[in-house]
Order: C-alpha cells, then sequence, then structure tokens
C-alpha cells in the first residue's frame, strides 16, 4: 500500500468510527497532497515528497500551537494538539538525541567537515539522509554545536 493509499484507507476509517480528530488531520493530510500533484511541478508523489508534506503541516500546526499557548487559547491550542498528534502518526521513528548526535558526527567525519565554514556541506548530507527521522531545526542545532560555531 503505498502513501496517498494509506491516507484514504484511514480517512474512510476515521469517517466510520467518527473520530473527529482524526478527519481533521487526515483531511489536512489529503488537501496538501492534492495540492502537490496539482501544482504543475509534474512530480511523482513519491514516499519522501509525501514526508516532506507531511512534516510542513506538522511544523505548521507546532507553530500555531505555540502561538495559541502565548495568547492563551488554550480551546485553539487543544485542536492544533490533537491534530499533530495524528499527523505525527504518518512519520518515521523519530531518532533519539543520541543516535541523532551519533549520525551527525558520522556526516562530519565523511564529509571531513573541520569548522563552522563547512556547515552548508554537513547540513546538506544530514537533511537527505534525516528526511523525516528528525526534525530539521535539531539537525541544524546539533550541526552547529558539533561543528563549534
Amino acid at each position: 500500500m503505498n502513501f496517498q493509499e494509506k491516507i484514504n484507507t484511514d480517512l474512510k476509517e476515521a469517517m466510520k468510527a467518527k473520530d473527529e480528530k482524526a478527519l481533521r488531520a487526515i483531511r489536512a493530510i489529503k488537501a496538501a497532497i492534492l495540492l502537490a500533484n496539482t501544482d504543475g511541478s509534474g512530480q511523482e508523489l513519491t514516499e519522501e515528497r509525501g514526508i516532506t508534506i507531511i512534516q510542513k503541516l506538522l511544523k505548521q500546526r507546532k507553530e500555531s500551537f505555540e502561538i495559541y499557548e502565548k495568547q492563551n487559547r488554550a480551546d485553539l491550542a487543544q485542536t492544533e494538539k490533537e491534530e499533530i498528534e495524528v499527523i505525527s502518526k504518518y512519520l518515521p521513528e523519530q531518532l533519539s538525541e543520541s543516535d541523532l548526535r551519533k549520525f551527525i558526527q558520522q556526516i562530519i567525519i565523511d564529509t571531513s567537515a573541520s569548522g563552522p565554514k563547512d556547515m552548508g556541506k554537513v547540513m546538506g548530507v544530514a537533511t537527505k539522509s534525516l528526511a523525516g527521522k528528525a526534525d530539521s531545526k535539531n539537525v541544524s542545532l546539533l550541526v552547529k554545536e558539533l561543528l563549534g560555531s
């Protein structure tokens, strides 16, 4: 079962179960997929592209959650939190910080990076290798730390 079929199957199951939380989140994913399919780029929806779309949706939800929390809007924050939980299920399991640190250290060794000037080289490899497995913000912070900037 490919990525799009899984989303459609889960949407049907959420409808049958009358699960409003899951319905909201899965419909958002489906809408993003439809937009990606009709964006004119002609790119096929691969697993990697699907993960990128879901990461973007998750990032948007997290940012909205933080804003609502700051503004004391618990009702809206709760909605975002529920959607974050559902959307997260479609991403591969996230690496722990220690595993992520080891992975980035290996990339630094492989690319012969020696300092802050090599951050772009390391981030390029890390972004491709860790797609969906780690938050890019955490990756960036660790790369900066390990390169000594």
